[in-house]
């Protein structure tokens, strides 16, 4: 039986624990991005309502959203996004019941700044309350070389090792694009979609002793909805390279922790296979915003005299219950938590959070 851990973020060894809970029980956690208070809030309440535990994650887009689109400074509208997100996040994780893992998404070279912001601003917050601002950090630097890619991640992983964070690395190249971070590579037959168990092997060596890490290994998987047959996704890639560990270095079976990124559109068969060879996170984006969005457009359809006037020209009444942002907004969260219903239940979490009940 897993171990129980305190309701809230979890950072450090009780995060490696909740690794370890999900690959033991043969299940993954959603990693969501969100960009608002109520896209934060949605994913609180579905994951509650699920008892599982879940990953909230934000991208330099999102975190500059988060912001204000208006914030005078980019770089530092994006760091302080990503703080006033955390913050947030810390402030009501702990009263839905539930584990929470924060963690930023795709930082590629250019955006090695906002993490080296970031960092600051999260070890001012463990010197005050205990623990790092996020979990995790992810640093993607699959587009390099193998040897510039991981030596730069090693360097980032001193750095955060020592505030008990962990760091996600990109080894192959995703398809597609997470908030203009992402590649063109979407062809089926493209060999730069497919992690090879070799540049695992030499990223694990590297890094294994100088912190907590894991890998999202690419096995033909991309970012966004793309046409059926566009990309083949090869899920035995995540095996090869668990059993390369496993002969190596004598590890345990499935003992690398691999991350899914690119899980929208994919077929629950594939997820599943996924997740039996150690991904404990898939990553879903797309699906969500539209989750999000689609329920929005049918409100106001159905309320179109509301969009267009304060006071109903018919009746001469007034319209505010109709266009109040709370209706809309909230139209918005529940579509957001249906979807996640549905995420949760094909990876498996349901009912499996290991916070203290």
């Amino acid at each position: 039986m897993s171990e129980k851990l305190r309701p809230g973020v979890v950072t450090g060894k009780d995060y490696e624990k909740l690794v370890k809970a999900c690959k033991a029980g043969n299940y993954a956690l959603p990693a969501v991005n969100v960009t608002s208070s109520s896209t934060v809030n949605a994913v609180l309440e579905a994951a509650a309502r699920n008892k599982s535990d879940v990953i909230i994650q934000v991208s330099n887009g999102g975190a500059g959203f988060y912001a204000g689109a208006a914030y005078p400074d980019s770089l530092q509208g994006k760091v302080l996004g990503a703080v006033s997100l955390a913050q947030h996040v810390h402030l009501l994780a702990e009263g839905y019941g539930i584990c929470v893992v924060l963690h930023t998404d795709h930082a590629n070279r250019g955006l090695l700044p906002w993490i080296d912001g970031l960092l600051a601003e999260g070890a001012k917050f463990r010197e005050k309350n205990g623990k790092p601002l996020y979990t995790s950090h992810m640093i993607d630097l699959s587009e390099e070389s193998l040897e510039d890619n991981v030596g730069t991640c090693a360097d980032y992983l001193k750095k955060m090792a020592p505030l008990d964070m962990s760091l996600e690395i990109e080894l192959g190249v995703t398809g597609g694009e997470e908030d203009g971070v992402g590649s063109e590579h979407t062809g089926a037959d493209n060999p730069k979609l497919y992690t090879q168990p070799e540049d695992v092997a030499y990223a694990y060596e590297q890094l294994n002793p100088l912190g907590d890490f894991s890998v999202a290994a690419s096995f033909g998987n991309v970012h966004g909805v793309y046409k059926p047959g566009n990309v083949k996704l090869r899920p035995v890639i995540l095996k090869d390279s668990q059993a390369l560990m496993t002969e190596r270095y004598g590890l345990e079976e499935n003992s690398l922790d691999l991350v899914f990124h690119g899980g929208s559109g994919s077929s629950e068969a594939d997820i599943k296979e996924a997740v039996s060879y150690g991904v404990f996170k898939m990553n879903v984006d797309t699906d969500l915003q539209y989750a999000y969005s689609e329920p929005v457009g049918a409100y106001v359809n159905a309320n179109q005299n509301a969009f267009v006037a304060q006071i109903d020209p018919e009746t001469g009444k007034p319209l505010k219950s109709k266009y109040d942002p709370r209706k809309w907004v909230r139209q918005a969260e529940q579509g957001l938590g249906t979807k996640l219903d549905e995420i949760f239940t094909v990876l498996g979490s349901v009912g499996k959070s290991v916070a203290q009940g």
